[in-house]
C-alpha cells in the first residue's frame, strides 16, 4: 500500500471546528488547514502566553471565524459549534502541563474532562453525522516506567492530575462513542501524541521554550530531569496525522477509537540529548543545569504507532535532528525579523512536500 499523505482536494472548503485554536500546538493546525483550503472555525481561550504563535503570525486571519471563550462554558459552545455547522471537529482544547496539574488540579480535571463532555454535548445537538478527532495525550496510559512502548489497548491511567485528567478523557470518549455517538453515524476517534517540538512555542516548564529564553538571555537552562526519556516529534508529524485519522472518516473508513502519533524509536531520548542538539543547532555551546522539582513526573514513556501506520500509513517523517534544526531554524529566522507566518507556512510546505 502506498503512502496515504493529504488530499488537498478533499479538504478544500472543508468546515472544521476546531479547539485550542490560539494555542501553540492549536495554531499550527489552523495554519495546516487554512494551507490546505479548509474553512476553519475556532473555539479557544485567549493566548497563554505572550508573545504567542497565536498573535505573531496572525492566525484569527487565516480563520473563518474565532470565538475566544472557555471549553467549560458548555451553552456557549454550542452555539459557536453549531453556527459553524462542521464536518470535522478537532478538539485540541486542554490544560496542558503537567505541573499546573499540581497547582490546579480543579481546573485541569474541570477543564480536561467536563470541557470534553461539554464537547461532545455540543456535536450531539448537531444531530447529523460528523467526524470528531479528540486529541489526548501519551500521558493517558497507566505508565509502569518499563522500556516497552504503550499501545491503544493498553490500560489507562495517570499518577498526576493532568495525566488521570487526559486518561478519564479517554474514559469519557469512549462511553460517549458506545452510548450516543456511533447510533447516529458520529465517528469518535481519540488522537495520542508524544512530546512536540516546534517554533513559536513560549509555555512556561516546557523544554525547548524553556531552552530558547535561557539562549536568548545568555543564561544557564535549568533542567528538572535530564535523564528522563521522552517521545520528541515536531508539532506537524502529529498534526497531520490527526488530519490523516479525519479524512479517514471523510472517505467512510471506520476508524473510531484510539490511535498513537508517536515518533520512531530514533526519537525517543533523554532530555539532555535533545538539549545538546539544540545547542548544537543554534551553534552554541551547551550551558545547562539541573534544578529539580519536588512533584512526581515520569521518567520514561515511548508510544507504538504500529496501527497509525497499517491502517492510515502515517509514519513520522522527520527525525529528531531534523525536527530540533527546523524549531532552532525557526526560532533564529523570526528573531532576525521573518514573519512567523511565511516560516510556518515554509514549514509546512516542506513537510507536505514529504508526505504527498
Amino acid at each position: 500500500m502506498e503512502d496515504m499523505g493529504l488530499n488537498a482536494d478533499l479538504w478544500a472548503g472543508r468546515r472544521v471546528f476546531l479547539t485550542g485554536h490560539t494555542g501553540f500546538k492549536g495554531s499550527w493546525m489552523a495554519l495546516l488547514l487554512h494551507r490546505l483550503g479548509a474553512e476553519v472555525s475556532g473555539y479557544s481561550l485567549a493566548p497563554a502566553t505572550d508573545p504567542s504563535l497565536y498573535d505573531m503570525a496572525g492566525i484569527a486571519g487565516v480563520m473563518a471565524s474565532s470565538t475566544i471563550a472557555d471549553i467549560r462554558d458548555g451553552d456557549n459552545l454550542r452555539r459557536a459549534m453549531a453556527a459553524a455547522d462542521p464536518d470535522i471537529v478537532i478538539h485540541m482544547a486542554a490544560q496542558a502541563l503537567v505541573g499546573v496539574g499540581y497547582d490546579d488540579p480543579v481546573g485541569t480535571f474541570a477543564t480536561n474532562v467536563m470541557g470534553t463532555v461539554n464537547l461532545f454535548e455540543a456535536v450531539r445537538a448537531l444531530d447529523r453525522p460528523v467526524g470528531v478527532v479528540n486529541v489526548t495525550s501519551d500521558k493517558c496510559y497507566d505508565n509502569r516506567e518499563w522500556v516497552w512502548p504503550y499501545r491503544e489497548n493498553d490500560p489507562l491511567g495517570g499518577r498526576d492530575p493532568y495525566s488521570a485528567s487526559k486518561g478519564c478523557a479517554e474514559i469519557v470518549s469512549a462511553a460517549y462513542r458506545a452510548s450516543f455517538l456511533e447510533q447516529v453515524g458520529i465517528s469518535l476517534a481519540t488522537a495520542r501524541a508524544g512530546n512536540v517540538i516546534g517554533g513559536g512555542d513560549w509555555s512556561e516548564a516546557r523544554l525547548i521554550p524553556d531552552a530558547l529564553r535561557a539562549f536568548d538571555a545568555d543564561q544557564p537552562l535549568k533542567l528538572r530531569s535530564p535523564a528522563s526519556v521522552r517521545p520528541w516529534q515536531h508539532v506537524l508529524e502529529p498534526i497531520v496525522g490527526y488530519l490523516m485519522l479525519a479524512q479517514a472518516m471523510i472517505g467512510g473508513q471506520d476508524v473510531a477509537g484510539a490511535w498513537n502519533f508517536g515518533p520512531a524509536q530514533s526519537g525517543v531520548r533523554p532530555v539532555g540529548e535533545v538539549v545538546g542538539l539544540l545547542h548544537a543547532a543554534l551553534g552554541v555551546a551547551a550551558n545547562t543545569r539541573t534544578a529539580p522539582v519536588d512533584w512526581h513526573e515520569a521518567n520514561a514513556l515511548t508510544l507504538d504507532s504500529s496501527k497509525a501506520w497499517a491502517q492510515l500509513r502515517w509514519q513520522p517523517r522527520w527525525g529528531l535532528e531534523k525536527a530540533v534544526a527546523q524549531t532552532a531554524a525557526w526560532h533564529l529566522a523570526v528573531k532576525s525579523g521573518t514573519p512567523a507566518k511565511d516560516v510556518c507556512l515554509q514549514q509546512i510546505g516542506a513537510y507536505l512536500a514529504e508526505v504527498a
